[in-house]
């Protein structure tokens, strides 16, 4: 029995089928695979235009580009007249050394690199009576064409973005990074999607604890689909009991080939137009890819005002809480007067007003983002007008309050990381509520629990507050809040540990 007298529920074994399609290499193994399958098609053609030797090539339609099976499959298969004097083996063979035009083509042995091959885009091509078959590449490449990134906007740099192909995805990484030493490793995760995972790394230069940390993590991963990003973050990340992301995602093939350049591991997934970063500390969540883009005295001054917008989101409905609550003497008098005439005609009191218009802000923006665009710029308006001007002329809430509020919520929006400013709202509701029940000395003790929960974290091994901690006492160039000029950045970050920490001469 568990907690309130509620029977604990067992968990049934989840046991690995190996093979997991345990029939015999056989054109009636493989209908009997894709039964019901209105995709599934099969096809005989003649060696050499010999009608008693058959062969028969199935494949899924939608997944093979039929220019390709047609024209560098079938039409060698039929015109080849020295094909017709070969047996089944003497046949296979030499298709298999370049009797056809295809590119790629591969013996397989098992019913299950054989059904994978075709529900990955290859046709397989059967001998009668022969145990092997043959496996041509001639997947489509129909895909959403490269776009400009959405959330990521490109001021000054390349405007191409990562897409829901994992090969294009790597073919724009290759582009930039045109190192032979670049390694790409793939793994599948996924009893039921069985979706490739490409481990990225720089060999020379990343930690090689780290790639195969991170290949362990993905290898572990035993579910059933990975489609979803948290399929992959919540099985692979350090601490999942926390607010703050502990791995850096972007949507710029330019940053992520940025990071791995570093020294950072990247990971790629079919199906997500996304790349992640490892290890994820503080100070990524902070930086845009034009940082690199601009002068570095700009670059700098927009750091330093994204860190003050953190400290302003964080703790302003917090302070104002607790000075208008409990320390009213911290304000000026004229401020202190102001406010308290503006709130002699609102029945509520400053807790519940600044608690009320978080929520309010909470609510217009999921508003706005789960509704269609067009809907959802009209939703954001209209509530802007009823909790804004509204509000104040009914006297619900107070001015002084609706500005605290504003101000916090814009300032969150300056976070280059969507889930790091989402951390950072999680983490004001909390900080305002200490400050109502204890004032000032509430809000310092919140701060002191923020500083303790951060430094706790780690990714990969390395602290998530680097680098202003945990960096061995070294002097860190030019990754810290102000941006150094670049020529003087001669060093990758100590907590990487990488095997070449020089990047330039």
């Amino acid at each position: 029995m568990g907690f309130f007298g509620r029977k604990k529920v067992e968990v049934p074994p989840h046991p690995r089928r190996e093979p997991r399609i345990d029939l015999p290499l056989t054109v009636e193994s493989v209908r009997q695979v894709f039964a019901d399958c209105v995709d599934f098609s099969e096809r005989e053609a003649a060696l050499g235009g010999d009608p008693d030797k058959l062969v028969t090539l199935c494949y899924i339609s939608g997944m093979v580009k039929m220019e390709r099976a047609s024209d560098y499959v079938l039409r060698p298969l039929a015109q080849d007249t020295v094909l017709s004097g070969c047996g089944m083996a003497q046949a296979m063979e030499r298709i298999r050394k370049g009797a056809l035009y295809n590119l790629g083509v591969e013996k397989r042995a098992t019913m299950d690199e054989a059904v994978f091959d075709m529900i990955g885009g290859n046709c397989i091509l059967f001998f009668p009576g022969e145990k092997e078959v043959l496996s041509f590449n001639v997947g489509t490449e129909e895909k959403r064409s490269i776009s400009d990134p959405e959330n990521e906007p490109p001021l000054k740099g390349p405007r191409d973005s990562f897409v829901e192909s994992v090969r294009t995805n790597t073919s724009l990484l290759r582009r930039r990074v045109r190192t032979p030493d670049l390694r790409i490793r793939e793994l599948l995760v996924g009893r039921q999607t069985v979706t490739p995972v490409d481990i990225v790394w720089i060999e020379g230069i990343t930690n090689p604890e780290t790639v195969r940390a991170v290949e362990r993590r993905v290898a572990e991963i035993d579910i059933d689909a990975l489609i979803a990003t948290g399929n992959l973050e919540e099985y692979i990340a350090d601490d999942i009991h926390t607010a703050f992301p502990t791995l850096a995602y972007t949507e710029r093939p330019d940053r992520f080939s940025a990071g791995v350049v570093e020294g950072r591991v990247g990971l790629l997934i079919d199906g997500l137009p996304l790349g992640w970063l490892l290890p994820g500390t503080l100070s990524q969540f902070f930086k845009t890819p034009q940082d690199k883009s601009q002068g570095w005295m700009a670059a700098s001054a927009l750091m330093v005002l994204r860190y003050l917008c953190m400290l302003i989101t964080l703790f302003l409905p917090a302070v104002y809480i607790a000075a208008v609550t409990f320390h009213l003497e911290m304000l000026p008098t004229e401020l202190a007067l102001s406010i308290i005439a503006a709130k002699q005609d609102v029945p509520f009191t400053t807790v519940f007003e600044v608690l009320l218009m978080l929520v309010a802000f909470e609510i217009i923006q999921e508003a706005g983002l789960r509704l269609p665009s067009s809907i959802g710029q009209t939703v954001s308006i209209l509530g802007g007008l009823v909790v804004g001007s509204a509000a104040v002329e009914a006297r619900i809430v107070s001015p002084a309050v609706l500005i605290v509020v504003a101000v916090a919520g814009i300032a969150g929006y300056t976070m280059p990381s969507q889930d790091f400013a989402g951390a950072l709202r999680i983490w004001r509701f909390g900080l305002a509520a200490l400050a109502s029940l204890a004032g000032m000395f509430g809000a310092a003790i919140g701060a002191l629990l923020l500083i303790c929960h951060l430094a706790s974290l780690e990714s990969f091994g390395v602290a998530y507050l680097t680098p202003f901690a945990a960096n061995d006492g070294e002097q860190v160039e030019g990754h810290a809040v102000i941006r150094q000029p670049l020529p003087s950045v001669k060093l990758r970050e100590t907590a990487l540990k990488t095997q070449n920490r020089r990047n330039q001469r």
